[in-house]
């Protein structure tokens, strides 16, 4: 089977195999002018290309011989790997990812962290990976473990004001220990996340891992930032189990199966001791202890029932109401960032106060940081506005 490339009038044969095996698995196959040229065994060069740069392929390994295609694309594959595992952390939850769902973010940020390394020699080894490789006595110890070497007491989030605060705590305490925070924010990162339904993912680094929180529904009906804030905690503590990988959880099932890593998170943000005199029988309760740890009340239903503070039916009763009420929220049309706080929540802080260090010291010029470190979305006059928007 081929497909015709048409230039000028010629038509020349390329593989379907070689066709499908790069485009296939990237971005580029969410595209209409993918799905036509597999109906009609044709495509204009001019979609050729389009598709070749959305999938990041070199547009001359479509007429190569397939087996040359399929060496290239195991590659790809296996550079990709190196920074996460094969396989999805999956708690309660039956959603998958596939590599090309995620495969150009995954790609961009593991280039951030060698353009990192490469220009910025005060890193140091990272403390915080398999901090928790070992599992400790119990539970509490570990969480305890990871949050003394975060710098970060238990009380510190439940102090914040709000749970955007909250947050905020939780990212510069993990940058502030080298592990880099990325956002999702759509339109300014390499690829589209179109009905990909995962938490984020977890990249590995020696001296800088990332950690990416995707944003958008997860259709397990929770408000997104206490619902971020336990998924920030969760990849946290998978860093320091040394765990590299898209992830994907219910945040809203109380299933036997969640592991030890739930529980850990579970720990940190609500620790028993401290939910052992919070009311918790009357959703009205459940929401403001939820509000006090700063989490959702699904998350501290889960939490009260494996603590058994509360019962089964009674635990039920709430996810369903909570889950009824969520249904009935008006949905809000999100805003458009402007571009250099969108560069901000993308690159996250650290990376992008560390590569201005790189430009003040000489070591990139102006139109290389605007390309390489913020995807060419601000124009070197923006630099400035970036650094004041990271203040």
């Amino acid at each position: 089977m081929s497909i015709d490339v048409i230039l000028r009038g010629t038509w020349t044969p390329i593989d379907e195999a070689v066709f499908t095996g790069l485009l296939g698995n990237s971005v580029a196959s969410t595209y209409r002018s993918y799905d036509k040229a597999l109906q009609n065994s044709w495509i204009n060069f001019e979609d050729l290309l389009f598709l070749s740069r959305k999938g990041d392929i070199p547009y001359v390994l479509f007429f190569a011989p397939l087996p040359v295609v399929d060496t290239q694309i195991q590659m790809k594959t296996e550079r990709l790997l190196s920074g996460l595992s094969k396989t999805t952390f999956s708690v309660n939850s039956r959603n998958q990812v596939h590599l090309g769902d995620i495969e150009l973010i995954v790609k961009d940020l593991l280039r951030k962290q060698t353009l990192l390394k490469t220009h910025d020699k005060t890193l140091k080894q990272n403390k915080i990976i398999g901090l928790l490789s070992k599992p400790g006595p119990t539970i509490e110890d570990d969480a305890n473990k990871l949050m003394h070497a975060l710098g970060l007491a238990h009380n510190a989030i439940r102090s914040a004001r709000k749970k955007e605060d909250a947050l905020d705590l939780l990212i510069s305490r993990l940058e502030s220990n080298q592990v880099l925070v990325s956002r999702s924010v759509q339109h300014f990162m390499p690829q589209r996340l179109i009905g990909v339904k995962f938490s984020g993912l977890t990249i590995r680094d020696s001296k800088v891992p990332y950690i990416f929180l995707a944003g958008g529904d997860h259709g397990d009906y929770q408000e997104p930032t206490g619902r971020m804030i336990f998924t920030l905690a969760l990849m946290s503590v998978l860093v320091a189990r040394r765990v590299f990988a898209p992830v994907t959880y219910d945040a809203s099932s109380p299933g036997s199966e969640v592991g030890r890593e739930y529980d850990i998170v579970g720990a940190m943000l609500m620790p028993q001791d401290a939910l052992q005199d919070v009311p918790l029988e009357t959703l009205d309760e459940v929401k403001a202890a939820a509000d006090e740890f700063k989490v959702t009340p699904s998350a501290l239903t889960v939490r009260a029932q494996r603590l058994s503070m509360i019962g089964p039916d009674t635990a039920a009763t709430h996810l369903n109401e909570l889950q009824r009420e969520f249904g009935q929220r008006p949905k809000s049309q999100a805003r458009q960032p402007k571009a250099v706080n969108a560069v901000r929540k993308y690159n996250g802080r650290e990376f992008s106060r560390r590569m201005l260090d790189v430009l003040d010291t000489g070591g990139i010029s102006k139109r290389e940081f605007c390309r390489v470190v913020c995807l060419r979305h601000i124009r070197p006059s923006q630099i400035n506005d970036l650094r004041e928007a990271l203040r």
